[in-house]
């Protein structure tokens, strides 16, 4: 099956896609804020540079869009064009996030992937991350503010 773009439409859409501070990261990163998380983000210091960072927890999160992780949803799947390109890129994306929670694992950190298709329901996302974290703390003596 041949694209239906033309080059130069599937270079802009492409140049469009962000690595950081997308959507789903953006509304995560708000919604934790509001409940009284404090954060650091993209930490150049860890394996992978988690998109959300509780160094005093030792925990990260990771959202990871769908399609370009691997995911088994309808999101994730692969283009039908070019597939020798798409799997092969996907499968090593999919193969570097292993590692990279692995790293973290042995350096004693925890790690929670958010994907981009349970964001359809954003209070059970939260959900599960309240759950992972724990209780923010309250008052000036907060873990994370110092960091």
């Amino acid at each position: 099956m041949a694209d239906t773009r033309t080059p130069e439409q599937r270079r802009r859409i492409m140049q469009s896609v962000r690595q950081k501070d997308t959507g789903p990261e953006m509304a995560i990163r708000r919604a934790l804020h509001r409940l009284g998380y404090r954060f650091r983000i993209h930490q150049k210091g860890l394996p992978g540079r988690p998109d959300i960072v509780f160094s005093a927890r030792k925990k990260v999160i990771f959202v990871h869009g769908c399609f370009w992780h691997g995911h088994d949803c309808n999101k994730g799947r692969l283009p039908k064009t070019r597939n020798e390109y798409w799997k092969p890129k996907i499968d090593a994306n999919k193969a570097r996030d292993e590692r990279t929670i692995n790293e973290l694992r042995i350096a004693g950190w925890e790690s929670l992937v958010v994907w981009q298709c349970e964001m359809k329901s954003v209070e059970q996302v939260l959900g599960n991350i309240v759950t992972f974290l724990g209780p923010p703390n309250c008052g000036p003596n907060r873990e994370d503010a110092s960091e």
